[in-house]
């Protein structure tokens, strides 16, 4: 099992700036492939960013690329989004999740609300 909690929601301005966070215990954080997942009200939760377990190699959805960074810590069991230049569209609840294999993810935290005002 591995439990998830993320952190650093809040309500921002338009062009402003977030920082998340998501903090990993149970098993074994750094062989988990982390994602960041969004959902926006009446919507389906779609992808945002993924890191693989060496922080290598990172994934981004074209709505966020340029703008969002992702990131970890291995050593603090935890993975960060940083969110610049936000807009909006971007307001939703963000959820980090842990794949073991690649882009299939099996746990999921409880999320963390984003809003961004215009």
């Amino acid at each position: 099992q591995v439990q998830l909690v993320e952190s650093g929601g809040g309500l921002v301005q338009a062009g402003g700036s977030l920082r998340l966070s998501c903090a990993a215990s149970g098993r074994t954080f750094s062989r988990f492939m982390m994602g960041w997942f969004r959902q926006a009200p009446g919507k389906e939760r779609d992808f945002v960013a993924a890191i693989n377990w060496s922080g290598y190699s990172t994934y981004y959805a074209d709505s966020v690329k340029g703008r969002f960074t992702i990131s970890r810590d291995n050593a603090k069991n935890t993975v960060y989004l940083q969110m610049n230049s936000l807009k909006p569209e971007d307001t939703a609840i963000y959820s980090c999740a842990a794949a073991a294999r690649e882009h299939e993810y099996d746990y999921w935290g409880q999320g963390t609300q984003v809003t961004v005002s215009s």
